[in-house]
């Protein structure tokens, strides 16, 4: 009889896991996580760069950084979607907002969700729903949703948050490259296709809608792309002659084909490096 009671002990303990450890948040100021097993990783020290270096986005960095320092303060604030172009910021400027509250020692907890994860957003939400001493800084970087895609689905729930709600110290910050998080030929697709083409893609397209705030990135001008440069070298003391360091950058972005943050960065990173500084 013991052992069977035992056995039956030992299965109902694998169907049912031990309660998720919830850090402190105390030995970190950003997390990310991580389900089966569900917890919450911490993040020593978060890759990012200064506020102020992020140079052709002047108007989306006050923005963003209002918004975030109201909620951080414990006032009202949108989910935000950050949209456009590849390599201009988008993410660098939730982490670099995320870091400007935590300068001004507001209780505002960065913590990073990756697309494939969603799945698992509500477990995720009851933990820090419970955390009210804190706010939380949701971040899904890169997103993005195929046709035969569900994991929108479990997006939905921190958008609107069901008849639960979604906790009062959560907002989400997500980026991707499509303004609809969905590629445009499948919009168009569906439409073509579908005996009511107006509602095939109303349930994905209107995603994007339940942000409260859309923050366009655009592809940088010339001048802009050399602002960027600029700034770096004054930020980490690099001197150079303007005619030479203009020459150079030219080259640089002429050889990627392309201009953007990144590209700018990646020339300024090889810059540093060939005058012995490390960034």
């Amino acid at each position: 009889m013991t052992d069977t009671l035992g056995r039956i002990a030992d299965a109902l303990e694998r169907l049912a896991p031990p309660p998720v450890p919830v850090p402190s948040f105390a030995e970190a100021a950003a997390y990310v996580w991580h389900p089966d097993p569900d917890r919450l990783e911490a993040v020593e020290t978060v890759s990012r760069v200064d506020l102020m270096q992020l140079i052709g986005i002047d108007r989306a960095r006050q923005i963003l950084l209002d918004n975030t320092l109201q909620f951080a303060r414990g006032f009202g604030a949108n989910n935000a979607l950050l949209w456009g172009a590849r390599g201009m910021g988008k993410s660098s400027l939730v982490k670099a907002v995320h870091a400007e509250a935590v300068a001004q020692d507001l209780p505002l907890v960065l913590v990073e969700i990756a697309r494939e994860d969603l799945g698992s957003v509500g477990r995720l939400l009851a933990i820090l729903g419970h955390e009210a001493g804190r706010r939380f800084l949701l971040f899904a970087d890169d997103l993005s949703f195929s046709h035969d895609d569900t994991q929108y689905k479990s997006l939905k729930a921190v958008l609107d948050g069901g008849i639960s709600g979604r906790p009062g110290n959560v907002i989400l910050y997500a980026t991707s490259n499509r303004r609809h998080l969905m590629p445009r030929d499948m919009i168009d697709n569906e439409r073509a296709t579908a005996i009511h083409p107006g509602e095939a893609v109303e349930e994905k397209v209107s995603l994007s809608d339940r942000f409260g705030l859309w923050l366009g990135f655009h592809p940088c001008s010339q001048d802009e792309y050399l602002a960027m440069v600029e700034g770096y070298c004054a930020a980490y003391g690099v001197t150079v002659a303007p005619d030479t360091l203009r020459a150079e950058a030219i080259e640089w972005q002429a050889t990627r084909g392309a201009r953007s943050g990144r590209v700018a960065w990646q020339f300024f990173t090889d810059l540093a490096g060939r005058h012995g500084i490390a960034v």
